[in-house]
């Protein structure tokens, strides 16, 4: 449609991110203004668009034409509607020209709109329109050939014309340029992040196992490890996603915002976002039954990040039927029974980084690059076996070490093998801070104790022993993706992520790491031995 459109896949994703508006819209006031402007204005808002309209967003006070290019230069498309008068107005001229200027050099994306006039009718000065732009032409010499030269490359970009669309019907011509104005908006929104590495083929697995083309409803659940990715994951396909639906609402980290502000302000936020405008629930009970009833015939998605527990998915997404057809569910969490539990369609694991994207995602981090710097190498890949794979250790501790010289690096990596890095400790301990108390004992009991040591069965004997009754516990614990079982030449053994394992042992050192006499359990033979020949005193401890 439109033959800008290829050159904006190559703007920077940055500049995107940063304009204030969405859309700019260029038009004379006395045409269009209080007919199809005002009418694209509204549609373009209900969408949640945020739009430059310079009667309702000019700021007071400002002069008008630095306040006009400034918002130009804020927004990332610009839609022109050319009308018989539009060249009447020298200010829609320097809108133009100025537009144009912002096509070329910061990637502008310029939608124009042949209201009333012919594309021919613009590019050369035409009729009605010919004899509006000579008038500001003997009036301003010195700029006219560069509001000509606008004109004429305008007009050469594939436009709309609105008696050439849906049959002139100015209402499905509205619908026609908003949808195509969010695909464009969606598809820079989802330009692949820089924290993607090595997430390709996950994302189109999700995307496989969400089957957008598909009718009825599906709910997948995204389970893993803390750090693994998820929500990375979850929001990447959710914004590719979005332009496919009637309606789409994120509820990010809902363990930490239902604990602060309850249920029902969630279900005010998915109803509120769904619905674009405000939805007051009082209750949950109440919540369920107007999710149910107003979302029951309508096509969203919706994406429920960091669920923890059951009750958060009967009052968000109780079941399938209180959604449209066609709609997709998105959930993201660490606990894998939670998920079974509510009969979701799909779990799909995220799995570690390769030993290659683990390599390039701390290369990103570390030193901006992603071919090795010359004397790092040897210390990034021991970073990085430090990492064991695990995204988020590998983003905080590039992160860190950037800008950083060798010395640091080395002493950084001197400090990791006593203290861990504390970001990748807090978020992987809030697994552990979720189970009872007899799954945190087996817990830090595998992770000092019997982590590849000893056989499962080994294990169990010794767990019963105790009356740890582990069966369930264990299977809590897998669930959680706090442990996996792996297969050995003598037998299934108990296993999990060095850093996981790592946090266990933070724990257990708790606020005294240098007196072992103080930690419940000792697992270094140095420490056991030391306490066994000194005289100090041992209180509560396993060995």
């Amino acid at each position: 449609m439109d033959s800008s459109s290829s050159s904006f896949q190559n703007a920077p994703a940055s500049y995107y991110q940063s304009c204030k508006y969405d859309v700019f819209l260029s038009f004379r006031g006395e045409d269009t203004r209080k007919t199809f402007v005002d009418h694209l204005y509204s549609t373009l808002k209900q969408h949640l668009i945020r739009v430059y309209k310079d009667n309702e967003t000019l700021p007071r006070g400002e002069s008008i034409d630095q306040a006009l290019f400034e918002a130009i230069e804020e927004s990332r498309i610009a839609v022109i509607i050319f009308s018989k008068n539009y060249a009447n107005s020298s200010w829609c001229l320097e809108e133009l020209a100025h537009i144009m200027k912002c096509k070329d050099e910061r990637e502008l994306i310029v939608i124009p709109i042949f209201y009333d006039v012919e594309p021919t009718e613009v590019r050369n000065c035409k009729r009605k329109f010919g004899e509006a732009f000579a008038k500001q032409e003997a009036k301003n010499v010195d700029k006219a050939e560069i509001w000509r030269k606008a004109l004429v490359d305008v007009s050469n970009i594939a436009g709309w014309e609105p008696k050439n669309i849906a049959d002139g019907h100015e209402s499905q011509f509205i619908k026609k340029i908003v949808d195509t104005i969010l695909d464009r908006l969606f598809v820079l929104n989802s330009c692949v992040d820089e924290d993607l590495v090595g997430m390709r083929a996950r994302f189109q697995d999700l995307e496989s196992l969400l089957d957008i083309g598909s009718g009825g409803v599906r709910m997948v659940g995204i389970w893993g490890v803390g750090g693994s990715g998820k929500t990375t994951l979850a929001t990447s396909v959710y914004m590719e996603l979005t332009q496919h639906f009637q309606g789409y609402c994120i509820v990010e980290n809902i363990r930490v915002e239902t604990s602060k502000y309850g249920l029902t302000k969630m279900q005010e936020k998915i109803l509120s976002a769904l619905f674009k405008k405000e939805v007051n629930v009082h209750s949950v009970v109440e919540g369920k039954h107007m999710m149910k009833s107003m979302l029951c015939r309508r096509k969203v998605l919706v994406l429920l990040d960091d669920v923890d527990e059951p009750g958060q998915l009967e009052a968000l997404a109780g079941k399938h039927n209180w959604f449209g057809s066609g709609s997709r569910i998105i959930i993201t969490t660490r606990d894998k029974h939670l998920l079974r539990t509510h009969k979701v369609d799909h779990v799909y694991p995220v799995t570690l980084l390769s030993d290659d994207e683990a390599i390039q995602l701390f290369r990103r981090h570390a030193y901006n690059e992603e071919d090795p710097v010359e004397d790092y190498e040897t210390l990034s890949l021991r970073v990085v076996s430090y990492a064991a794979r695990l995204p988020l250790a590998i983003k905080v501790l590039g992160s860190f070490l950037y800008d950083k010289n060798k010395k640091e690096w080395i002493s950084t990596l001197d400090r990791l093998k006593d203290i861990p890095e504390m970001k990748i400790v807090e978020k992987l301990k809030i697994s552990f801070d979720g189970l009872k108390t007899m799954e945190k004992q087996l817990f830090l009991d595998i992770a000092c104790f019997f982590r590849g040591r000893w056989t499962i069965d080994e294990a169990m004997e010794i767990f019963e022993a105790c009356e740890f009754h582990p069966e369930i516990g264990i299977k809590v614990l897998r669930q959680k993706s706090l442990i996996t079982i792996y297969d050995s030449e003598f037998g299934a053994r108990f296993d999990m992520h060095d850093l996981v394992q790592e946090m266990g042992h933070y724990i257990v050192r708790g606020e005294h790491p240098k007196n072992p006499e103080k930690h419940s359990r000792l697992w270094k033979r140095e420490e056991i031995k030391e306490m066994c020949s000194g005289s100090a005193t041992m209180v509560n401890i396993k060995l």
